[in-house]
C-alpha cells in the first residue's frame, strides 16, 4: 500500500517538475504551430525545410532541456533504390541513392547517380543559402562513384550556422537569444522507410497503435552527417536518424509513460552522472529514451498508470542494467545497431555496471538521492496514510501555467521577415490558422506572430519612404504604418507600445511620442505585470485570474524589445545594429524599461529640457541599481550602452565614457562590443580635437604682437 501511495506522490511531484497532461499537450501544440509557419515561409524562399525536435518539442521543461533544429534541402530526396524514384519528377528534385551494404547497421553511404544527373534541371536562381551549391561542394569521388562526404558537408555547413556556435558530433550547438540551448543539424530526408528497419513494423503489435506506426513509416527518415567510428569510410558515412519517428512515439505515450521518461532523464543527471567527470559519462538521455521505448513495446508492465509509476521506472532501470551487463544497447528501430559498441566495453563497462548495480541494491531508496524526487518520497514515508490528489485542476496554479505559456511563446517566435514581401507572406499563412483555431494557447501564439509581423511591416514602410521627398507616398506609408502598429498593440504585449513611440520619434512627432510613452509607462508600472518570470502572483490572480489568455497577454505581459537588424528603428541605435548585420545575428534585445527612458529623454530634448534631465536621471538609477528585475543580467551590455548614448548626447562625456566601459565588461549577449569601442574612440577623437583647438587658440594669443601706439 505504501508503494501505491508513494507512486502517486511521485506522480504529483513529477507533474509539478515536468508538467501536467494539459501543460505537455499545450507545449507540443505551440511548437508544432511555430514549425508549420516557419516551413511555409522557408520552403519557397530558401529551398530549405525545418523540423524542431529535442526535449522542448517533446514537452519536457527540465533544467538543461534543449531544442534540436534539423534543416534539410527540399530539392534533394534520398532513395533506397531506383524503383522508388519517379522519373516524371526529374527536374523537380535531385535523387540521392543510399547504399548500406558497406556500412555498419544504422549507417549508410549517400551517392549522386551520375548516370541520370545530365537529365536533371538544376534551378538557376541563386539563393542566400544555396543548398545545391553546398551539396556539390561536399561531393568526393570513390571507386568511380560520386559520394556525399559527411565530414565535408559538416565543415561547409559550419560556416553558415548561427554565430557563436560550436561543433559537437553532427551538430552545431549554441544558445539562442532567449537563453535556450540548441543543436543545429543539417541533414537529408527520405520519404521511404529504411529496409533495415522493416522488422520494427512487425513488432508494432501492442505499441504504438497501428495508425501511429503507419504514420511513422510514411514519414520516412533522415540522414545526419556523422559516420560510425568503426566504419570503413567514417568520413563519408551518414547516420540514419529516426528523430521524427521518436517524437511521434513520445507523443503517443500516456502521461505515466511520459513521466517515466522524464524520471529517467532526472535519474541520469542527478544520480548516475552526478559528480562524474565528463569523459566518464557513458550513458546519455538517448539511452534512457530507448529503454522506455523497449519497455513499453515489450509490454513488460500491462498498466501504465499513476499507481504504477515507480514500477514502470524500475522496469526501465532493470532493462538498462541488463544492457550494460551484456554490453549491448539495441537501437529501437534497427536492433542490429548496438549503441554501446563505441564507448561501453572493457573496464569502462565493468565500472559502469558496478555503479548501477550498487544503486539497484538500494531499491526505491536510491531515489532519495534525487533532489527532484526526494520530497515526494519523504512525504509518504513520514505519513503513509496521507491521501494524494492527482486530479490535474489542483496541481499547477493558473499564474504558473500562464508564465510558462508566455515564456514558450516568446522563445518560439523566431520568424523575423527580411522584407515587406515576406511580411505579407507570413500574414497569409497565419490568417487561416487564426480563423480556424480553437485552443487559446494556439491563438495567442498566432497573435504574437502577427504582432511581430505588423511591427516589422510598419518600419519597412517607414524606411522605404522617409526622407525621400515624396510627400504623397510618405503620407500614405505613414498612415499604413500607424494602422499596422495599432493592430500590433491590439494583439501583442504591453511593451508593444514602445514600437509606436519609436515610429513617432523617427518621424519627429515628439509630443505624440511622449503621450504614447506616458501610456506605456502606466502599463509597465502595473503591480500584476509579468516580465520574464517576475510577477506578483497574488495581485496577478486578483486582477486577471480566469480571464482569456489574449486579454492577459495584452494587459499584463512585457518582454524584451527586439530590433531586427535589417530595419532602422531610430538613428541613435544604428551603430549597435551594424555588428548584427555583419555576423548575421538577427536581433538586438533591449529591456523595455530601458528603452522607455531612452525614448523619453530623446523626445523631451525637443519638448521640455527639464523633463529630459529627469528621464536621464531615471535611466541612470535603473541601470546602476536594478537587481535584475527590470534589467536582466544578460542584457546589461545594451543597457549600459544606451545610458552612455544618452549621456553623450547630453554632453556628459565623462559619465558616457564610464557607461561604455561598463558595457564592455558585461556578458557580450548582444555582441555590440565593436560599436561600444567605436563610440569610445569617437569621444577620444572629439576631446583630442577640442584640446587641439584650445591649444591653437592659446598659441595664437601668445604670438600676438600689439600694434605700435602713437603718442
Amino acid at each position: 500500500m505504501v508503494d501505491h501511495y508513494m507512486s502517486e506522490s511521485v506522480y504529483v511531484g513529477m507533474c509539478h517538475k515536468i508538467g501536467t497532461p494539459q501543460q505537455v499537450a499545450s507545449r507540443r501544440e505551440r511548437f508544432d504551430n511555430s514549425e508549420l509557419i516557419a516551413n511555409q515561409l522557408m520552403k519557397n524562399q530558401l529551398k530549405i525545410r525545418v523540423m524542431v525536435s529535442g526535449s522542448q518539442k517533446e514537452g519536457l521543461r527540465l533544467p538543461g532541456s534543449d531544442i534540436d533544429i534539423m534543416f534539410w534541402p527540399s530539392d534533394f530526396r534520398v532513395f533506397w533504390n531506383f524503383s522508388q524514384f519517379e522519373f516524371r519528377k526529374i527536374g523537380t528534385q535531385i535523387p540521392v541513392i543510399s547504399n548500406c551494404s558497406e556500412s555498419p547497421p544504422g549507417f549508410t553511404l549517400l551517392r549522386l547517380p551520375i548516370e541520370i544527373l545530365p537529365f536533371i534541371k538544376i534551378p538557376s536562381e541563386i539563393y542566400i543559402d544555396d543548398a545545391i551549391q553546398y551539396v556539390m561542394e561536399a561531393c568526393v569521388w570513390h571507386n568511380g562513384k560520386l559520394l556525399l562526404s559527411s565530414s565535408k558537408y559538416r565543415e561547409i555547413r559550419k560556416k553558415i550556422s548561427f554565430p557563436g556556435s560550436s561543433t559537437h558530433g553532427p551538430c552545431n550547438t549554441g544558445t539562442l537569444g532567449s537563453g535556450l540551448e540548441y543543436d543545429e543539424v543539417y541533414c537529408f530526408i527520405s520519404e521511404f522507410w529504411p529496409p533495415s528497419a522493416f522488422s520494427w513494423i512487425d513488432r508494432c503489435q501492442v505499441w504504438p497503435q497501428r495508425h501511429v506506426a503507419n504514420d511513422i513509416v510514411r514519414s520516412g527518415c533522415h540522414f545526419v552527417a556523422i559516420g560510425h567510428k568503426l566504419g570503413k569510410q567514417v568520413d563519408n558515412e551518414w547516420r540514419i536518424s529516426f528523430t521524427q519517428a521518436e517524437y511521434k512515439l513520445v507523443y503517443s505515450m500516456n502521461h505515466t509513460q511520459f513521466l517515466t521518461y522524464g524520471m529517467l532523464k532526472l535519474f541520469l543527471k542527478e544520480i548516475i552522472n552526478n559528480g562524474v567527470r565528463d569523459e566518464d559519462k557513458l550513458l546519455c538521455s538517448y539511452h534512457m529514451k530507448t529503454a522506455v521505448f523497449w519497455a513499453i513495446q515489450q509490454n513488460t508492465l500491462p498498466y501504465w498508470c499513476p499507481e504504477n509509476l515507480l514500477v514502470g521506472f524500475w522496469v526501465c532501470f532493470k532493462l538498462l542494467l541488463k544492457w550494460v551487463y551484456e554490453g549491448v544497447c539495441p537501437n529501437f528501430f534497427i536492433p542490429q545497431n548496438n549503441m554501446f559498441l563505441n564507448n561501453i566495453f572493457g573496464e569502462a563497462q565493468k565500472r559502469l555496471f558496478m555503479r548501477l548495480y550498487g544503486l539497484y541494491e538500494k531499491g526505491v531508496a536510491l531515489l532519495l538521492c534525487s533532489s527532484s524526487m526526494r520530497t515526494s518520497i519523504i512525504n509518504v514515508l513520514c505519513n503513509p496514510r496521507r491521501m494524494v490528489r492527482i486530479d490535474e485542476q489542483n496541481l499547477i496554479p493558473e499564474v504558473e501555467l500562464d508564465i510558462e505559456l508566455f515564456h514558450d511563446m516568446v522563445e518560439i517566435d523566431v520568424i523575423h521577415p527580411s522584407s515587406l514581401r515576406q511580411c505579407l507572406k507570413v500574414l497569409r499563412i497565419a490568417e487561416p490558422l487564426i480563423n480556424y483555431t480553437h485552443a487559446q494557447s494556439q491563438l495567442v501564439l498566432l497573435q504574437k506572430v502577427s504582432s511581430t509581423i505588423f511591427q516589422s511591416a510598419a518600419f519597412y514602410l517607414n524606411n522605404m519612404y522617409i526622407d525621400k521627398g515624396l510627400n504623397k507616398f510618405t503620407y500614405i506609408a505613414d498612415k499604413l504604418a500607424c494602422h499596422l502598429l495599432k493592430c500590433a498593440v491590439m494583439c501583442g504585449f504591453s511593451s508593444g507600445m514602445l514600437y509606436v513611440a519609436m515610429h513617432f520619434y523617427r518621424t519627429c512627432r515628439y509630443r505624440k511620442a511622449v503621450s504614447v510613452l506616458e501610456m506605456a509607462k502606466a502599463k509597465l508600472a502595473q503591480p500584476w505585470l509579468i516580465y520574464k518570470r517576475n510577477v506578483d502572483q497574488e495581485r496577478y490572480n486578483y486582477a486577471l485570474g480566469g480571464q482569456a489568455l489574449p486579454i492577459k497577454m495584452r494587459k499584463a505581459l512585457a518582454w524584451d524589445i527586439k530590433l531586427n537588424h535589417k530595419i532602422c528603428y531610430i538613428e541613435e541605435l544604428v551603430p549597435e545594429q551594424q555588428p548584427g548585420r555583419e555576423d548575421h545575428t538577427p536581433l538586438l534585445y533591449i529591456p523595455p524599461c530601458v528603452l522607455l527612458h531612452m525614448l523619453e529623454f530623446l523626445c523631451y530634448r525637443h519638448v521640455d529640457t527639464m523633463r529630459a534631465q529627469t528621464a536621464l536621471n531615471e535611466l541612470q538609477v535603473l541601470v546602476h541599481h536594478d537587481q535584475g528585475h527590470f534589467v536582466p543580467e544578460q542584457l546589461r551590455d545594451i543597457s549600459w550602452e544606451i545610458l552612455g548614448i544618452c549621456q553623450q548626447i547630453r554632453g556628459d562625456l565623462r559619465a558616457a565614457m564610464f557607461s561604455y566601459e561598463q558595457s564592455l565588461i558585461q556578458k557580450p549577449f548582444n555582441r555590440i562590443q565593436s560599436a561600444t569601442r567605436k563610440r569610445i574612440q569617437d569621444i577620444y577623437t572629439y576631446l583630442y580635437g577640442f584640446l587641439l583647438t584650445v591649444y591653437e587658440a592659446f598659441s595664437g594669443f601668445n604670438n600676438y604682437e600689439a600694434p605700435p601706439v602713437d603718442y
